[in-house]
């Protein structure tokens, strides 16, 4: 099933590839200095900014997991995605005027100002790790079963493949080589996974017949409280806690909006990518339903994809498909290995070598770009622990995990000028431990079942719950620490705190991006009635 590749589809492939690398190369003269090499000169334009927000974010495992879970529980994962929009707006408009006016480099270097330095050291080390943990090894991991259903590749020789392709231009090129080639990817991605929907909505007999083959919930996205994955009072109240740390303050995403030329481009830039963000849901999750229904409920789970693009794709379409399969891959890799290289760079080895010259601060990047990738090609054999068939699940509990109290010490910190650096410091090491634990406690809880009542309840807690539970600690530790210890001073809260900044740039565009936005939330609260 996996051997039908024609000479075509491998030249659309290599097409592909060359094209990349002819962009990365391209860049690799222009990255004279840190700013050049982490922040493409801080002179990106909003098209471009958006593109890799998207293509940034969809990566391997968002086909595998969005279409995997699709077919399993319907649309419902696709709140995800659609709340990415809200949140986008959210971005752009409260927090990217402080980030850009502050002019880091990275969220760590911003929290050390808003707070302290124990503040900056905890959450690059926590960045660090989660990124190898989680996002470079899924998606390396993601990538391989991929390509090995649908090409016939082994799984860890297609990981190291596409290791060596993508960190040659990220090596080089830096982070204009990582942008710019996602512009070329997110058509790539779209193209193909659009090109896959509308064959497999062809199969399936149009919408119609679609929905009418398959379980009425699947086209429900609000489900009971007691589901086991995605209830109402988890989506609605803790997966945006997750979406506000994954969008708003993890260096991943935001070291785009940092490149911006300006306020008004990296504003525009994620009312973008919001309105990108919708079409996730149509040819990432509906595939999987699409799925289900051909194979009579025998295809499920993270088969899904590879089961479709295998079984219904004709000579030349599977090539672009792998193509956009690879484009989310790399982009999202890419991004991922530049992200972590700017972390250890400007928060750990220029603060231990602060008159480094910047020939070697883009050196040790490019060095520390390689070591990333080799760590979390290592890991990659212990997901498989975790994964249980539904990767997207996998990695946003993990995120759930993680995130509230980085989210916490964010939001307080830009509309509350009483929190400070010990409640800040206090908060974040109680939710590690707290989120540590649960994590322990479910992989022990699925290898063998815990006897203690109360520690099986924690190991199975829904992760969303949890995370509402671990966010209001995270508060609660962040408020009463401040409020016992003295206050910040106002030359520290200089610029960092909402009521001493204006909101947005005036420039003859803000009319455009406030209408936009507008039209942004009335699509997205339609189609939410629609599918409700």
């Amino acid at each position: 099933m996996n051997g039908n590749m024609s000479f075509i589809d491998y030249s659309i492939i290599a097409i592909y590839i060359f094209i990349v690398l002819v962009i990365g190369f391209y860049w690799r003269r222009r990255t004279r200095n840190s700013e050049e090499y982490f922040l493409a000169g801080r002179k990106v334009g909003w098209i471009a900014i958006g593109a890799s927000l998207f293509a940034t974010n969809i990566s391997s495992e968002h086909f595998l997991g969005l279409a995997g879970t699709g077919s399993k529980s319907g649309l419902a994962v696709g709140h995800f995605e659609w709340l990415a929009c809200l949140i986008l707006l959210l971005l752009g408009w409260v927090f990217a005027p402080f980030y850009i006016r502050s002019g880091v480099f990275t969220m760590p270097e911003f929290l050390e100002r808003r707070y302290n330095s124990a503040s900056r050291y905890y959450l690059s080390i926590v960045s660090i790790i989660g990124y190898i943990l989680t996002k470079i090894s899924i998606s390396l991991y993601a990538g391989g079963i991929l390509l090995n259903a649908v090409v016939g590749w082994d799984m860890y020789t297609s990981a190291i493949v596409i290791v060596l392709i993508t960190g040659l231009y990220t090596i080089l090129g830096g982070l204009s080589a990582v942008i710019y080639t996602d512009l070329f990817q997110m058509f790539v991605l779209i193209i193909g996974s659009v090109a896959l929907t509308l064959i497999g909505l062809h199969q399936a007999g149009g919408w119609a017949n679609l929905v009418a083959n398959t379980p009425p919930d699947f086209w429900s996205m609000f489900k009971p409280i007691t589901h086991p994955d995605f209830p109402w009072t988890g989506i609605v109240f803790g997966a945006p806690i997750l979406g506000l740390w994954y969008w708003c303050t993890d260096q991943y995403i935001v070291q785009r909006v940092l490149s911006a030329k300006n306020l008004h481009n990296a504003q525009s830039g994620t009312i973008f990518a919001g309105f990108l963000k919708i079409l996730p849901v149509f040819i990432l999750v509906l595939p999987g339903i699409i799925a289900y229904q051909l194979s009579n409920g025998q295809v499920t789970g993270d088969k899904a994809y590879p089961w479709l693009v295998t079984n219904l794709l004709p000579t030349g379409l599977r090539g672009l498909v792998v193509a956009g399969l690879l484009a989310a891959l790399m982009s999202s890799l890419s991004a991922m290995v530049n992200s972590t290289s700017t972390l250890v760079t400007i928060d750990i080895y220029k603060k231990i070598k602060p008159d480094a010259d910047e020939k070697s601060v883009v050196r040790f990047g490019r060095l520390t770009t390689g070591l990333m990738v080799v760590l979390g090609l290592l890991w990659i054999p212990f997901i498989g622990l975790l994964s249980d068939d539904r990767m997207y699940v996998y990695l946003q509990s993990v995120q759930a995990y993680i995130s509230p109290p980085i989210a916490a010490i964010f939001l307080l910190g830009l509309f509350w000028k009483r929190v400070n650096g010990k409640g800040a410091i206090t908060a974040l090491l109680t939710g590690f431990v707290l989120g540590t634990i649960r994590l322990v406690l479910e992989i022990n809880n699925k290898i063998t079942p815990l006897e203690n009542e109360f520690l099986r309840f924690i190991a199975s807690i829904n992760f969303l719950h949890y995370a509402i539970i671990l966010f209001v600690v995270s508060i609660s530790i962040l408020v009463i620490v401040s409020l016992l210890t003295e206050k910040p001073s106002e030359k520290q809260l200089e610029g960092l705190i909402f009521d001493r900044n204006k909101i947005s740039e005036k420039n003859k565009w803000r009319i455009v991006n406030i209408v936009m936005s507008f039209v942004l939330v009335i699509v997205l609260f339609s189609l939410w009635w629609i599918f409700r």
